[in-house]
């Protein structure tokens, strides 16, 4: 009988065969192809294929190497992403990508139970300048740096 020495692994094994699975499942109505004549279905099928067959590899390293367990699910976390990712789609218009860069940076900083608010906010000016730069003044993107421009 088999040991699951990896509740982990199998857990993320299990994933991967199921998107590879789903891959293949939706994949299945498009013309396959040949190599040398591609169809829409051949890179997402064989891609499918792949990320199957990294489930696979994945399971049986959960039979075979000793790993952690599974520990309880954090919720902190998971709802404080959640709000950051909600928050930025509020903000955005309303205040601008520099501002909602900053807040949600430090917002999401709370995600870890030892915040370091100094920390937080240099690194949300950081990405602030970093994302206005790069999307507003370098990609050209329909974003407003600031609130009301």
């Amino acid at each position: 009988m088999f040991r699951i020495k990896s509740p982990q692994d199998l857990g993320a094994a299990a994933v991967f065969m199921a998107i590879g699975l789903a891959g293949i499942y939706f994949g299945h109505d498009l013309t396959f192809g040949t190599a040398a004549r591609m169809g829409p279905g051949y890179f997402p099928v064989i891609l499918s294929w792949i990320i199957v067959a990294i489930g696979v590899i994945v399971g049986i390293k959960a039979l075979t190497i000793e790993g952690p367990g599974i520990e309880p699910i954090q919720l902190r976390p998971i709802l404080i992403i959640i709000l950051a990712i909600l928050a930025f789609g509020y903000l955005i218009d309303r205040a601008g990508l520099a501002i909602t860069a900053v807040l949600l940076t430090v917002l999401a900083a709370f995600a870890r139970r030892d915040v370091n608010l100094v920390e937080a906010i240099l690194l949300g000016v950081c990405l602030a300048i970093f994302a206005v730069v790069v999307f507003v003044y370098g990609l050209s993107q329909p974003f407003s740096a600031w609130w009301g421009r």
